[in-house]
Formats: structure tokens, C-alpha cells, sequence
């Protein structure tokens, strides 16, 4: 693979960590993390699937919430703006995949292992930043809700989904939800697709990890866009039925994940 040695647009200072190179990539190395990641989900399928039980759980849980708190229209922005958290909550899958490729214990304890690394702090934040774009497409979603339709709040489901794909402002309030979602969506994917990893594997600052992160959707923005829709669509699939399938493919979306950053950052 192609390098490109990948350099900050900004007056250098000495205390500035170098970036590192970022390679070029094809879509047969989308294809080989893929597989890469199948293959650490089925060393320990049975771990993984319980760790990964959060997902549809937590998913369950939002989906809850909105009926209980009368936020109904707020269902499905909520689902689709909890993938962009998806990156953070990969954590102990990058941290099992590292210790694989490196021939040490993967067992399911070390996926807990990053809460005493020192590498923990910048994990946080970086998972903080995705945490308030979450929130802020919340916002966004509620806004643009209010706008356009505003329903009563004691609204039916019935008569809010009448709304919804029966009428002008409804279909309206799609095509804008949806287009200011996907500007939060690459947002995050951009900052995010291999800072995480990034992280765990040198114990870089955030700083360094987005920057390289950027980089690397900078460098191979076709590819970077492919991964992302398969990402996508991986993510709609395990959603049915009911979530259950997400117990599946966030354990191997996260490990491929792992393998896609080996991938694109030279090291």
C-alpha cells in the first residue's frame, strides 16, 4: 500500500506529537477486516455476545424511554443517533482484537482491562465529544420536529405516523432530518472511524487521534465512504428483529474496526 506522511496545517511545536502515516487503502482490505473481525468473534463468540448484549439492550431501554416520557417522535432519531456513539462503545472489542494480534489472553475479563489504562482518560474524552454530538443531533432532530409539524404532546402513535408520511411538512421534516443527520453522521465517523484504536494501541492525546483520524478519511474518502454505508447497512440488518441481530454484528463491526485502523495507520 501507498504511504502519505500526514502533517498538521499549523505552525509546529515541539511538544507536538509526530502524526504517523497513513496508508491508502482498497476496498479488498474493507473486505479482509471484515473477515478479520468474523474471525475474532467466532475465537470467543459466546464472550462477545454477552458483552454484547448492551446493544439491543440499551437500544430496548431508548426506545422505552420515549413511550414513557411522551418523546415518541424522538424514536427514531434517538436509534439512529446512537450509532454515532458506536465507535465509544467498541472499546473492549478493539482491546480483545489488539491482544489477539498480539498472541496474548483474550478472554472476556481483559475486554474490561482499558478501565485502568492510562490511556483511559483520553478515552473519555474523545468519548465525551461523541456523547455531545449525540446530544446536539438530539436537539437538532427535536427542533427541526417542532418546526415543521409540533404535534400536541399527548399526540397517538397512529396520528403521529399519519402525520409523518401523509402529509407535506411531514415528508419534509424526512428529507431535512435526514440530511442534518448525515452531516452529524460524518461528522463523527470522520473524527472517530480509527481515533479510538488509535488511542489504545499508542496512547496518543485525542488531539493526535482525531487529527489522524481525519487524515485518514482525507486520504482515501471513496473507500473511508464505502466502509461507512457498510457500516450503515450492517447496523439497519442487526436492528431485526427487535435489535437481536445487533448482538452479532456490533461485536464483528468492532473488531473489524480494529483491523480496518492496522490497516490504514502505519505502524
Amino acid at each position: 500500500m501507498a504511504n502519505l506522511d500526514v502533517h498538521l496545517h499549523s505552525v509546529p511545536r515541539e511538544d507536538a506529537p509526530a502524526l504517523p502515516r497513513v496508508n491508502t487503502i482498497t476496498t479488498r482490505d474493507l473486505r479482509d477486516a471484515l473477515r478479520l473481525g468474523w474471525e475474532d468473534f467466532k475465537a470467543q463468540p459466546s464472550h462477545l455476545a454477552f458483552v454484547a448484549l448492551m446493544y439491543p439492550i440499551i437500544g430496548v431501554l431508548l426506545a422505552q424511554a420515549t413511550v414513557s416520557f411522551n418523546v415518541f417522535p424522538l424514536l427514531f432519531p434517538l436509534l439512529g443517533g446512537f450509532a454515532l456513539l458506536g465507535p465509544f462503545a467498541a472499546i473492549a472489542l478493539y482491546e480483545i482484537s489488539r491482544r489477539r494480534e498480539r498472541q496474548l489472553d483474550s478472554g472476556w475479563e481483559h475486554a474490561f482491562a482499558l478501565l485502568r489504562s492510562p490511556a483511559i482518560g483520553q478515552i473519555l474524552l474523545l468519548g465525551a465529544m461523541l456523547t455531545g454530538l449525540f446530544l446536539a443531533w438530539l436537539a437538532c432532530a427535536w427542533l427541526i420536529y417542532q418546526g415543521l409539524l409540533g404535534l400536541p404532546a399527548d399526540v397517538s402513535t397512529l396520528d403521529f405516523l399519519r402525520a409523518v408520511f401523509t402529509t407535506g411538512d411531514g415528508w419534509t421534516m424526512i428529507v431535512v432530518g435526514n440530511a442534518v443527520g448525515l452531516l452529524f453522521a460524518i461528522v463523527a465517523f470522520s473524527i472517530s472511524v480509527v481515533s479510538f484504536p488509535h488511542i489504545i494501541d499508542r496512547r496518543v492525546d485525542v488531539a493526535t487521534a482525531v487529527c489522524t483520524s481525519l487524515a485518514a478519511v482525507q486520504r482515501n474518502p471513496r473507500v473511508m465512504t464505502i466502509w461507512g454505508l457498510m457500516v450503515s447497512g450492517l447496523l439497519v440488518l442487526g436492528c431485526l428483529p427487535l435489535l437481536v441481530g445487533l448482538i452479532v454484528v456490533m461485536p464483528v463491526l468492532g473488531h473489524a474496526s480494529w483491523h480496518l485502523y492496522r490497516k490504514v495507520v502505519d505502524g
